[in-house]
């Protein structure tokens, strides 16, 4: 037979399908479905409430009944994987769907997913998944994880007083993986098999092979009525044109068959060229629907979608998408340009691709906190190499890729490389900041007790230090608590490494005050941890700077006499001298303390 115009179909599709569409107004009579369906041609009216008088089925609500003007389909899972479908109509209209995980209409449950917004969007479509626009679409549901022969009912509701009809293509990896076993296709008890939908470049063949047949007539309905197909008389008919067919098998003594599948042809997409892209290699990303008009060009938008991907492979098999939003990861990539049929996703082309050439940017790693240091700081900041590609530019009207600063203050270098009309700029700032180095004025040792003391370290200058006792854990704050007895080093760091400052301290204990009247309890004063210092002196002295005794590593302490006399009640000082480390003997220069004597 001769292929009929693909403009009949277009002028019939939504006008005339109702008489042949598939569609059932009742769960117990839902259309068995599976592969591919074709458009159908909408809704009108419900025949028994599905719902026996509810108002609430899952997010689906009603005042009077659920159903309005309702469509019902069942499927059985093949494969097990992620599932979705979309539903497209006219976006002026208002349509709603139920999904339901069961097999008995008698039983229905609560739906496993469900929509019921009122299209205030005017979205054209509404399902499970993803919008096949790419379109953030509130009126879409999460992925389906589903089972190998799970069953499942379908209730797609009009609530519009409009009625353009509606599609359904499903859609998720199963669909990729298993494109003809996705759904179970033994739930269609028909001679013919469940609906087809094709893309316009194929032929569909309709196989009515059965035994015992005398003749074969076949017939079409392209919205007027069942036509019979002149000459067609074998049990394979090759089909071309979107329709209904019947077939009738005459058989011996008048047990003839007579079947009817529904066969929609939908128009196969071009991807026109698509133009290269130069880019900036900068992170940046491309946009790539702008890239959408130019694939499809007098297309529309509507039928097909068009997704990009990073090798010819994942295009044709409709794999790992890139998103729209896309930025490069190499200077230099071929994209592969696939555009799809929303209504049947086996209709696509994968012919095009485009470059995306990226401009080189220089990397710029100098350091963006310089601290300068010294009473008159000079320093260098910014890249120490150039490259003669690029052009320089500091915020401080330099052109070279380094400069020298002595001011404090926010330095921003930009560099350019200039690609015919594209120019590709990084920018990196450095903040030049004068810091003091640390200078210690004075430590103080306060005794507490014979066991308790303070050590507060005292700076010239507030700055970014940190305070650090010999070996141990650096801390903020420039007071120490509790040393040990003996040598010690207190070190103080420019946080911002402009040099450190450092003392050496000798940390003693002794008593406050001594009472020497023989009552065998603080009778002398002494000196503890003079053991830790090499060859330790202490002198102790009057008020007026008389020199009254001296104790060493042997001294059993002081009784409070002066050759033989005793002494009154009154403060008195000491001070110790030793031999460091380094075997210089030294005045211990924060050890210069009193004590009292008590009669």
């Amino acid at each position: 037979m001769t292929k009929y115009s693909i403009a009949i179909l277009l002028m019939n599709i939504f006008g005339c399908l109702t008489c042949f569409s598939q569609v059932a107004p009742d769960c117990i009579n839902a259309t068995p479905i599976c592969k591919n369906t074709p458009v159908n041609a909408g809704t009108n009216g419900y025949g028994v409430d599905d719902f026996n008088g509810a108002s609430v089925s899952g997010c689906i609500e009603a005042s009077v009944t659920i159903e309005t003007n309702s469509a019902w389909y069942r499927f059985r899972v093949g494969k097990s994987g992620q599932l979705g479908f979309n539903i497209g109509y006219d976006s002026n209209e208002d349509w709603d769907f139920a999904l339901y995980k069961t097999n008995d209409c008698d039983d229905l449950g609560e739906p496993v997913r469900c929509d019921f917004f009122d299209n205030s969007d005017g979205s054209s479509y509404i399902g499970i998944g993803e919008d096949p626009t790419g379109a953030d679409n509130i009126q879409y549901k999460d992925w389906l994880e589903v089972t190998a022969n799970e069953d499942y009912y379908l209730l797609i509701n009009n609530y519009s007083n409009n009625n353009s009809g509606f599609s359904i293509q499903f859609s998720g990896n199963i669909f990729i993986e298993f494109p003809n076993t996705a759904l179970d296709c033994d739930i269609i008890d028909n001679l013919l098999g469940p609906p087809i939908s094709a893309c316009d470049t194929e032929t569909v063949i309709l196989d009515a092979t059965t035994f015992a047949a005398l003749k074969y007539e076949w017939y079409l309905d392209i919205g007027t009525g069942y036509q019979r197909i002149p000459n067609e008389n074998e049990p394979q008919l090759s089909v071309a044109v979107s329709g209904m067919y019947r077939v009738l098998v005459l058989r011996p003594s008048g047990n003839n068959l007579i079947s009817e599948t529904q066969v929609a042809y939908v128009p196969s997409p071009v991807t026109y060229p698509v133009s290269d892209e130069t880019v900036c290699f900068d992170g940046t990303a491309i946009n790539l629907r702008q890239k959408d008009a130019e694939a499809l060009e007098n297309q529309s938008p509507f039928e097909f979608s068009v997704t990009y991907h990073a090798s010819l492979e994942e295009a044709i098999n409709s794999r790992n998408a890139l998103p729209k939003e896309y930025i490069p990861t190499m200077p230099s990539e071929t994209i592969y340009v696939r555009t799809t049929s929303i209504e049947n996703g086996t209709c696509f082309d994968a012919s095009e691709s485009f470059e995306i050439n990226s401009v080189e940017l220089p990397t710029l790693d100098f350091d963006t906190n310089i601290f300068m240091c010294g009473e008159s700081p000079v320093v260098t900041i910014g890249e120490e190499l150039s490259d003669s590609n690029f052009t320089y530019e500091w915020s401080s009207g330099e052109t070279t890729s380094s400069i020298t600063v002595a001011k404090e203050g926010v330095y921003t270098l930009s560099v350019s490389n200039k690609q015919g009309a594209l120019k590709c700029i990084t920018i990196r700032s450095v903040a030049v900041i004068f810091s003091t180095p640390p200078v210690i004025t004075d430590i103080r040792i306060a005794y507490e007790d014979d066991l308790s003391n303070v050590v507060k370290v005292f700076l010239e200058e507030q700055g970014n230090f940190e305070y650090q006792l010999d070996d141990e854990i650096p801390q903020n704050s420039s007071i120490f608590n509790d040393l040990f007895p003996g040598e010690h080093t207190i070190t103080v760091n420019d946080l911002d490494g402009c040099a450190a400052d450092f003392v050496e301290i000798v940390v003693i204990g002794f008593p406050k005050f001594f009472t020497p009247n023989a009552d065998g309890v603080n009778d002398k004063w002494q000196v503890s941890g003079l053991l830790v210092l090499d060859n330790p002196i202490v002198r102790i002295y009057d008020r007026y700077g008389k020199f009254l005794h001296q104790l060493n590593k042997s001294s059993t302490g002081w009784d409070g006499s002066f050759k033989g006399t005793l002494l009154p009640e009154s403060d008195y000082w000491f001070k110790l001298s030793y031999t460091n480390s380094q075997g210089q003997s030294m005045n211990a220069a924060y050890v210069n303390n009193h004590f009292t004597l008590k009669r």
